[in-house]
């Protein structure tokens, strides 16, 4: 630990430049991967902008409670599966996996794909239940 100080402090400037690298490398894969959205937001989403709730989580993942009215297309089968969202193409589309993190790929391709509103839900379904939003099994 004293030779990684030593080092930080003899050569700061090498130090300085990798944490700016790594911070706009976050920033980037931020920006890139959406906007997130509360479960809250998610549902006034839903409830007043007639919002459309897409879960990539696994068919087990799934079948232990998803989202009243959420379309299922697991991560994997999402580029084969994609013209199945076509027609909400226009509509905001919350992107639901466990966590909240593997929901930015998802966004990406949508975003790529030409979908004009996606967001992401923060915290995933494990937020969702957290905070007691209702669920179907």
């Amino acid at each position: 630990m004293e030779r990684l100080i030593e080092f930080a402090i003899q050569h700061y400037y090498l130090v300085g430049a990798w944490v700016l690298t790594l911070l706009l490398l976050l920033a980037t894969e931020k920006r890139k991967s959406g906007k997130s959205v509360t479960p809250a937001e998610a549902t006034r989403m839903i409830n007043k902008e007639s919002g459309v709730v897409l879960d990539i989580r696994t068919r087990k993942e799934w079948d232990t409670g998803h989202i009243t009215s959420a379309h299922h297309i697991p991560l994997a089968d999402l580029d084969r599966r994609l013209n199945e969202l076509d027609k909400y193409k226009s509509k905001p589309v919350v992107v639901v996996c466990n966590l909240g993190q593997a929901a930015g790929s998802a966004t990406k391709k949508l975003k790529a794909a030409g979908f004009e509103q996606v967001v992401r839900l923060s915290g995933g379904m494990t937020e969702w239940k957290n905070q007691n939003m209702p669920i179907v099994k």
